[in-house]
């Protein structure tokens, strides 16, 4: 079976000359990064142009976010496509190489100069990628704290240093009179701290028992001068008016999680697509760089 010749001549001898060219790659990757924090930074002044604290002036959230990441795919392909072909064009062209291997090392340089841009554009604005990242998690804990932010909200300082909540409300369990009546008309206070422990356990366990009900409905007949079914209706509205408030909470959580993971895949889609436009950029520039050199030597 014959040889595979590429018609440069074997001496047995390696180049002297590094196939790696890092001089090409750094311009390249200073370009790319320079281009692409002079872009984030005009999308970030036409993104607050969509914002606005005046209810009915500003853009919805849906469409902040689908023009947010379209922009970063944008500043992306126009960065590395830039940075890529600088890097093909710049590099010096290697004499007795076959052509596959020109294009193998051209495509090299401008993927290793993806990379460097990519580095330190994430360096530079590494607090704004950390915030994207952490806005879903923040969502997810604001969802939790809103649902107990009633009954923590009407404890008063002398409960901060007591008993922990969740042995407390289990004490007044235990410790609870027969006559619940009796007990609310005659220590408003012991009775009104109970009520946060009860609406604190009913958050976190996410319903308030019948036989807290029964009691919640006494205290609010007792106080506000009430027969027993219309303090039971307020008391079940009350609950029921927490109930949705927690679930509004936790559905905008779930959509800024959703947001978040869709940007997040959205970016690592436009990453790889961006090393491969620098990679087919620095090939382009590196062919056209050889066609001129040629070009000239033949005239």
């Amino acid at each position: 079976m014959p040889a595979y010749h590429s018609g440069v001549p074997d001496i047995g001898v390696e180049s002297s000359v590094p196939a790696l060219a890092w001089g090409p790659v750094i311009g390249g990757a200073v370009a790319a990064a320079g281009i692409s924090l002079i872009l984030l930074l005009l999308g970030s002044g036409v993104g607050l142009t969509m914002v606005s604290p005046w209810a009915g002036e500003s853009a919805s959230f849906t469409a902040v976010g689908v023009t947010a990441a379209i922009w970063f795919v944008v500043v992306q392909w126009l960065s590395s496509a830039i940075g890529g072909y600088l890097t093909g064009r710049l590099r010096t062209k290697w004499a007795g190489i076959h052509t596959d291997e020109v294009f193998f090392r051209d495509t090299a340089h401008g993927f290793l100069s993806w990379a460097l841009a990519t580095v330190v554009v994430a360096g530079l604005a590494g607090s704004a990628f950390t915030s994207l990242i952490g806005a879903g998690v923040q969502s997810l804990a604001s969802a939790a704290s809103t649902a107990t932010i009633a009954g923590a909200a009407s404890s008063d300082g002398r409960e901060a240093s007591g008993p922990d909540l969740s042995t407390s409300y289990f004490t007044d369990a235990l410790l609870r009179p027969q006559d619940l009546q009796a007990r609310a008309e005659t220590d408003n206070a012991a009775a009104a701290a109970e009520v946060s422990r009860i609406l604190m356990n009913g958050a976190t366990q996410g319903g308030v028992p019948e036989q807290d009900r029964a009691y919640l409905a006494a205290i609010v007949a007792s106080r506000a001068g009430l027969p027993p079914e219309e303090a039971r209706a307020r008391v079940d509205n009350v609950l029921q008016q927490a109930e949705d408030a927690k679930n509004a909470a936790q559905q905008k959580a779930d959509e800024a999680r959703q947001g978040a993971a869709t940007t997040a895949l959205l970016g690592a889609l436009s990453l790889l697509v961006g090393a491969f436009i620098a990679s087919a950029a620095a090939a382009l520039g590196g062919h056209q760089r050889d066609d001129e050199k040629a070009a000239i030597a033949q005239s």
